[in-house]
């Protein structure tokens, strides 16, 4: 095992004889026993010792303390530490004292950081400077007068105490300082561990915290992670001989070796995991500080207000505050708005809501996690400490909620980061996605990288929520982003591995036979269009061959290309620029065209006969010349149902709840203008969500076309509607008693504005000539919001056009919509008319 040369150790002449302290020191360091804390506290005993002789033969007079402060009060000294000491007086003192102290330190080549102070002076220098009075916190005392040491330490304490208001903000301040000069710990191949976020003075500024008595942090690994980091500088001071806190790359096999660890990449993955743990709780104790602070002055008080939560339909927010279902009111200073079903907005976090039961609700973890990141903002501590203990796995195959969740949680962008941050922080990420140990934490020994594996991952998700806009299926551009380097670590090429892995877990996910294909074909060839466009002759047609076969059809080249753009801008910033994007671009153009060539262009929707059903209802509406409806389970799952509710018509809910949870809505109405506006906008004011939903054109028997609208829904808080109140509702809607468009206005200016993560701006394009001969097709791809199908539904209706055909379909939080478009004579409309159509849509998307 290597060791570092024995230094010059403290004696009290500064010779080295070999029964001196510098001899015990130099037997200490170099023992072969346990090191870590043990080691720390034993040469910080042994230094105390050292200086208690020192005073004892300085002949100090009476009032006279010494004073370790800093790590070495702490009892935390490092090999290669510097002694931070303080000479505490009162009264007179010989000048000659503090050099009969230091002098015999400074001969022995340890680093000394010292002071002689009164204890008045002591405090006023802990006033001026913040670092000072940090040091001071952890005074402890070595020889001398204990009383003068514990007057110090308690004045110290108040005075900390009383100008924490003041001083916890400017010690904020300094870490993100330093995080910006240094870096994350957990990402860096040659971290600071000391200066870096996350690093050990992190762990300080922590303590400072709980010592003001304002907040504090979660303990739950804390110290075992501090204990690893304080290990590793102890290893590298003794391996490199210095005080360093850089974990240099060429010290790191030997580092790993002193440590017992298997090597360098193991090394590095403690480091790390020890890290995050520091810098999830740091996160966690200064929001903490930040809502007293603002509670102590005035800013976290709000007037109790009354926010109408619900539409026609009451009871919508019922399941979350227990209230009438007429609004809910907020007494006191605390506000819970509703986010999710079973989630609401607290203190600037999201919580659990008071009716939440995470032991029978094994999604809430994934809804949870996605409402907070879509509005923006942290999953509470608790909330997070809460699901990790009382949730089930999820069964397998996933419920469809559960991917949608995902989904929704991964299209939040930057937002998405500190909230899957908090759900590794307690082992949620590996419950849901067990193959995800394979990359956590794991080091990319490539300058071209700038994140670990599995960050990278994260990372490239985020990149690729901004290109959802541009792809069919944002679901599947997301999940393949999270998981195209889930190969990494293992033998052979990650690319072929990951392939094999990602087949068996979209399979456990829920996904689809297709999906699945489509998912393994991307994780495979997620390399393939940057290698293929920087490597091989565009002009070649083989070089296009190459890549048709990869992908076989357009919607799969779509993603594949914007997964390459989000992996390589997620990687770093040489692994992307203008002249790659540009080979890239003409690579995918000529394979895009070549399988437009091969398939006849992108494929439409196969409309499937309709249904018995179906049948009876359009010659219901037919022959009545009113709306017919019927209300029936669909397999999407929804909030939780109640008697005489849209549960009627539902299987009920599973114990495990996961059953048939959402409805299916069947409306066969005589067509008529605004008829997909109007019962959007009605759907909106009963708060369901369109999860999907299809319009087409009937006429059973031929008295004139009937429209059959066909929808599934999900209630976006508390319980569903009833389902008499819906009918209702929907004929008022349709013979125009109810004004669907000015009710859905009132709610939406009296709803509290709520900050949300930034979103792409919505698609409105006409697609081809070739994607449909009968019709026009316009496609919406948009961040789905409530009202979005009723806002287009009125743009289209405002422009004077028929909706001959529609489908519709939320992907996690993006809309993905077209719409099959005649003029009043059933035929197509003209590109001119069509583009301004599109204008028209676009702008009331705004």
């Amino acid at each position: 095992m290597a060791t570092a040369p024995d230094a010059p150790g403290p004696g009290s002449t500064g010779s080295d004889g070999p029964a001196g302290p510098a001899a015990a020191r130099a037997r200490l360091l170099a023992a072969p026993g346990p090191g870590g804390r043990e080691r720390r506290t034993a040469l910080s005993a042994l230094t105390d010792d050292w200086l208690a002789a020192l005073f004892a033969g300085a002949g100090a007079p009476a009032r006279t303390a010494l004073v370790a402060v800093g790590g070495y009060g702490r009892g935390e000294l490092s090999p290669r530490s510097d002694l931070d000491v303080l000479l505490l007086h009162e009264g007179r003192l010989d000048r000659a004292l503090p050099e009969r102290l230091w002098y015999p330190v400074w001969d022995s080549g340890v680093q000394l950081d010292h002071a002689v102070r009164t204890p008045a002076e002591a405090r006023a220098v802990a006033a001026a400077d913040l670092k000072a009075q940090l040091g001071l916190l952890d005074a402890r005392h070595v020889a001398g007068d204990p009383a003068l040491t514990a007057a110090l330490r308690s004045a110290v304490l108040a005075d900390w105490r009383a100008a924490a208001p003041r001083r916890l903000p400017e010690l904020r301040e300094l870490g993100r300082e330093r995080a910006e000069r240094h870096g994350e710990l957990s990402f860096l191949l040659e971290p600071d561990l000391k200066e870096a976020r996350g690093g050990l003075r992190d762990v300080v500024a922590l303590r400072a915290i709980a010592a003001s008595w304002l907040a504090d942090a979660p303990r739950e690994g804390l110290e075992a992670a501090a204990l690893r980091l304080a290990d590793v500088r102890d290893a590298l001071h003794l391996v490199t001989g210095r005080a360093t806190e850089r974990l240099a790359l060429q010290e790191q096999d030997r580092i790993a070796e002193r440590l017992g660890v298997p090597d360098a990449d193991a090394l590095l993955r403690g480091v790390y995991e020890a890290a995050r743990t520091v810098g999830y709780a740091s996160d966690v104790a200064w929001r903490s500080v930040e809502r007293v602070l603002a509670a102590r002055s005035g800013r976290g008080r709000r007037p109790q207000r009354r926010f109408p939560f619900t539409g026609p339909v009451g009871g919508a927010f019922g399941g979350a505050f227990g209230g009438s279902g007429r609004g809910a009111v907020v007494r006191g200073a605390v506000e819970r708005r509703p986010l999710a079903e079973g989630v609401v907005e607290q203190d600037g976090e999201a919580v659990l809501a008071r009716g939440a039961r995470p032991a029978t609700d094994p999604v809430l973890p994934l809804r949870a996690a996605a409402a907070a990141a879509q509005a923006g903002l942290p999953l509470s501590h608790a909330t997070v400490r809460r699901l990790a203990a009382e949730c089930r796995p999820l069964p397998v195959p996933w419920p469809a909620e559960a991917r949608e969740q995902l989904v929704t949680l991964l299209g939040a962008g930057e937002a998405c980061l500190p909230v899957w941050e908090a759900l590794e922080a307690r082992g949620l990420v590996t419950r849901l996605l067990p193959d995800w140990e394979r990359v956590r934490c794991r080091p990319q020994r490539n300058a071209v990288h700038r994140w670990t594996v599995d960050r990278h991952l994260v990372e490239t998700a985020v990149r690729a929520a901004a290109m959802t806009r541009r792809v069919a299926r944002p679901d599947l551009l997301l999940v393949a982003a999270l998981l195209h380097d889930l190969g990494k670590g293992g033998p052979g090429d990650h690319s072929e591995a990951g392939e094999v892995l990602v087949r068996a877990l979209a399979a456990r996910m829920g996904f689809d036979p297709e999906s699945v294909e489509t998912l393994a074909v991307l994780v495979r060839h997620h390399l393939t269009l940057v290698d293929t466009a920087t490597r091989r002759d565009p002009d070649d047609p083989a070089t296009v061959e190459a890549v048709t076969k990869a992908v076989g059809s357009v919607p799969r080249l779509e993603l594949l290309r914007a997964l390459t753009e989000a992996d390589a801008l997620a990687t770093g910033p040489a692994a992307w620029s203008a002249w790659r994007a540009a080979l890239v671009d003409g690579l995918t153009a000529r394979a895009a065209a070549r399988l437009a060539g091969e398939h006849g262009g992108r494929p439409g929707p196969v409309e499937a006969e309709p249904t018995a059903e179906q049948e009876r209802l359009a010659v219901e509406a037919a022959r009545t010349g009113g709306p017919a409806l019927s209300l029936s389970a669909s397999s999407l799952p929804a909030a939780p149902m109640r008697a005489g509710s849209l549960a009627e018509a539902s299987a009920g809910v599973d114990g495990d709840g996961t059953g048939p949870m959402g409805v299916r809505l069947l409306l066969a109405v005589p067509d008529r203008p605004g008829l997909l506006g109007t019962v959007a906008g009605v759907l909106a004011l009963h708060r369901l969500a369109v999860r999907s939903a299809g319009l087409r054109e009937l006429d059973p028997i031929g008295a004139g076309p009937v429209l059959l609208l066909s929808w599934t829904v999900t209630a976006q808080f508390g319980e569903l509607p009833e389902a008499a109140r819906l009918r209702t509702d929907l004929r008022r809607a349709l013979d125009g008693s109810l004004d669907v468009a000015r009710r859905l206005a009132e709610r939406d200016a009296a709803a509290p504005r709520r900050r949300g993560v930034p979103v792409p701006p919505p698609v409105v394009a006409v697609a081809p000539p070739a994607a449909s001969a009968s019709a026009t097709v316009l496609e919406v791809r948009a961040h789905d919001a409530p009202g979005l199908l009723h806002r287009i539904g009125r743009a289209l209706d405002g422009a004077g056009v028929r909706v001959r055909t529609a489908h519709v379909s939320t992907l996690g939080a993006e809309a993905v919509d077209a719409f099959y478009l005649t003029d009043a004579a059933g035929r197509p409309l003209d590109a001119r008319r069509a583009g301004e159509v599109a204008a028209a849509v676009r702008a009331a998307l705004g």
